[in-house]
């Protein structure tokens, strides 16, 4: 890692909660207590969501109202926890060199779902209503604006697969000497337009999601936002933070097989995972989990299974040796859609981060009935652990939008 990126501080608004302790402690255990029903999302019908209290959120200053939706409110939930940390990157660097890239697929959707339900009443919008709170550069701009930055300031929304790609994106202005810090993360709200959507597509599933089981039917969503102050670290190793956790490489593909299905072979997901371990210049053998995408949609998993069966070399289908642990955390917090690989990406960080002592790892949680359809995975089991160095989570999207990402212990 001769260019390695530093993470020097997150933040996050969760299922699983806001601050790193309450995240951690929830996902080792594997708390499904956020995943609750609400018959307020799909049509006639209720479903299982992850979802965040309004209680626990931040209201947006008076001074920026007009970015007032939910969404901003989760994402100002999460900004609280690194502000500090911006306000003197600011002072080192200056309010040019700070960039934002974050991801999202739904913005400010319900702020406008709420809205025309208004109009349909009053005839009329109401005061408060921006048509700019759902566009998907709100999310960016509002942070700019907040932290009165002018550095580059832009959107990735390539749907799942949104906010893992913001750390591509990071490190190319990093190492381009645009910038010298960036703010990157993501974000998404729970909204009509997209439970239904995916409930069209039939692909809701009737209860909590059972990824990889041969009974899953389905994803639930789910809501959050996460963000990571990224810098390039110090050339000289001596100076590291043996306590930092390192962004050590990422991958990208799109193979464009079809608009909402994966390549049935995962040749776009085989592609993300070895173009990651190429630029992290790591063997799969040095991975010691992975964060599955894990949608518990039947062609997801499939495609996953078989994906990770050839980036790691198991040698047939009913062999794992060779694939490191690895489970799905989507039962916990629900499929986030923009915001999932941030927020799965924070998980990474905090299994990496000196606060895991033990280096447990998350549960896979399911019913434990195989597809022996698709090659085998290793899932963690509950209380277990592993010598914790790499860590890779998986991002597939629809049209076939990719990625990878390695996360990395200093020492490492």
């Amino acid at each position: 890692m001769s260019c390695a990126i530093a993470i020097t501080q997150i933040g996050l608004c969760t299922p699983l909660g806001n601050s790193s302790e309450d995240v951690l402690q929830n996902l080792l255990s594997a708390s499904t207590d956020a995943m609750v029903l609400r018959d307020d999302l799909l049509f006639n019908a209720s479903t299982r969501v992850g979802a965040i209290n309004n209680a626990n959120l931040l209201d947006i200053p008076a001074e920026l109202t007009q970015f007032d939706c939910r969404n901003n409110q989760l994402l100002y939930t999460a900004a609280a926890s690194i502000t500090a940390d911006i306000e003197h990157a600011k002072k080192q660097y200056g309010a040019d060199r700070v960039a934002v890239v974050l991801g999202t697929s739904t913005s400010g959707i319900s702020k406008g779902e709420a809205a025309l339900a208004y109009h349909q009443q009053h005839g009329e919008f109401p005061p408060s209503y921006h048509y700019a709170q759902q566009e998907l550069g709100s999310t960016s701009d509002f942070l700019r604006q907040l932290y009165q930055l002018s550095g580059p300031c832009y959107t990735v929304s390539t749907a799942c697969s949104s906010s893992a790609k913001v750390f591509a994106s990071a490190k190319r202005l990093l190492l381009a000497d645009l910038c010298d810090v960036v703010i990157v993360g993501g974000v998404d709200s729970l909204c009509q337009l997209t439970l239904n959507g995916f409930n069209a597509l039939e692909s809701v599933s009737k209860g909590l999601c059972n990824p990889f089981s041969q009974h899953r039917d389905g994803i639930n969503i789910g809501e959050g936002a996460a963000l990571f102050v990224l810098k390039k670290a110090q050339e000289d190793a001596q100076s590291r933070s043996k306590s930092q956790v390192y962004l050590a490489g990422i991958g990208e593909s799109s193979d464009a097989h079809h608009i909402s299905a994966p390549h049935p072979q995962g040749l776009g997901a085989i592609s993300a995972m070895q173009a990651a371990l190429a630029d992290a210049s790591i063997t799969s053998a040095q991975i010691s989990y992975v964060n599955l995408h894990g949608t518990a949609t039947p062609k997801n998993d499939a495609m996953e299974s078989l994906a990770m069966q050839q980036v790691f070399n198991s040698s047939n289908n009913n062999e794992a040796a060779s694939i490191p642990l690895c489970s799905s955390t989507k039962p916990l917090v629900g499929h986030c859609l923009g915001a999932a690989g941030a927020i799965e990406a924070a998980f990474c960080y905090l299994l990496l981060s000196d606060a895991n002592q033990q280096q447990q790892l998350p549960p896979h949680v399911w019913d434990q009935q195989q597809d022996m359809n698709n090659p085998i995975l290793p899932f963690v089991t509950p209380g277990q652990s592993a010598e914790l160095t790499f860590i890779m989570s998986n991002s597939f999207a629809f049209g076939g939008s990719n990625a990878s990402v390695i996360f990395a212990k200093a020492e490492h």
